[in-house]
């Protein structure tokens, strides 16, 4: 199997990085527009090899797509992060271009690649990749709502005291601040349903803090996350390199589910070797739907700048 990452900034490195350490590829490239950076962190890594012990071929590429060919998965996390004083049309019209033509340039070397989208905004990037290549909807796929839905497991860890992979807990949605919603109402800790052990303030607490799960680490470490999101991004190239029929929350296309067409947003789906195989619908509440639509239409709305361009 080979496996390239776009972007070797700190998410798009971690993301590599996770992928050699589980052996997920022969061969990994790592691909980045800035002259040296690739190639250095490529060595870099391939220098902990014979101290974590993996096999993994990693070569890092200054904007060469011809060493990019035929891959099997292929994830995008080039782009820029939005900056003090900068439009949400300013980063959509930059980043929009960067993804377009790195969706188009892989595909002329790898056509029948997997695209994983990290790049945001991850749900009108995604809705981009759909349309800038014309692949078939199930071989793109937005990461936003695996990380969303692991930083919902650490909230809830914290205040029940567990560990969070004894936890099944979902984040459905837009990839954002005041889109995602995390479902509280569904989640559990062993089949025992976390409603049932916090109390109603916890549970508000716990939503509003993985809302603001991104922000917060932002403030902290005065730029964005990078460990969480790059883990992410290799949990689902593991899913579909091993054909593992895992169920995440990804950006996928939807066209009728969940009462909403013509637009990638986060449901739950099973991620296998053909990308994502299917959607699972989960039965919404009244107002939970309600939050969905109102997501959607936020989304919707970022899409349009898309027209713009």
């Amino acid at each position: 199997m080979k496996v390239t990452v776009v972007g070797a900034g700190a998410v798009g490195a971690t993301c590599a990085d996770n992928i050699a350490r589980r052996e997920l590829a022969h061969e990994l490239v790592l691909l980045d527009i800035k002259e040296g950076l690739a190639e250095g962190k490529a060595q870099d890594m391939m220098q902990t090899a014979q101290l974590l012990g993996f096999d993994t071929k990693i070569v890092g590429s200054t904007n060469d797509y011809s060493k990019t060919a035929g891959s099997d998965v292929v994830v995008i996390t080039s782009g820029i992060p939005r900056k003090p004083g900068m439009t949400r049309e300013e980063l959509i019209g930059t980043n929009a271009g960067i993804v377009k033509t790195v969706a188009t340039s892989i595909l002329e070397h790898s056509p029948d690649a997997i695209i994983i989208v990290i790049s945001n905004p991850m749900d009108t990037m995604t809705y981009l990749a759909l349309q800038a290549t014309g692949l078939p909807k199930h071989r793109i796929i937005g990461m936003g709502g695996t990380l969303d839905s692991s930083r919902f497991r650490y909230q809830l860890s914290q205040h029940l005291g567990c560990s969070p992979g004894d936890l099944n807990a979902l984040v459905v949605g837009g990839h954002g601040d005041t889109t995602m919603i995390p479902l509280i109402n569904h989640a559990t800790w062993n089949s025992i349903p976390v409603t049932s052990l916090l109390s109603a303030e916890q549970q508000e607490k716990v939503v509003a803090d993985t809302m603001v799960g991104g922000a917060t680490l932002t403030k902290l470490i005065g730029t964005s996350a990078w460990y969480a999101p790059g883990a992410a991004g290799a949990m689902l190239v593991e899913s579909i390199l091993r054909d593992e029929k895992k169920l995440q929350t990804c950006c996928v296309k939807l066209d009728g589910e969940y009462g909403q067409s013509d637009i990638c947003l986060g449901v739950p789906v099973v991620i296998g070797r053909k990308g994502w195989e299917k959607i699972v619908d989960i039965k919404l509440s009244d107002d939970e739907q309600a939050a969905f639509n109102k997501s959607a239409d936020a989304v919707r709305n970022m899409n349009d700048v898309l027209k713009t361009l």
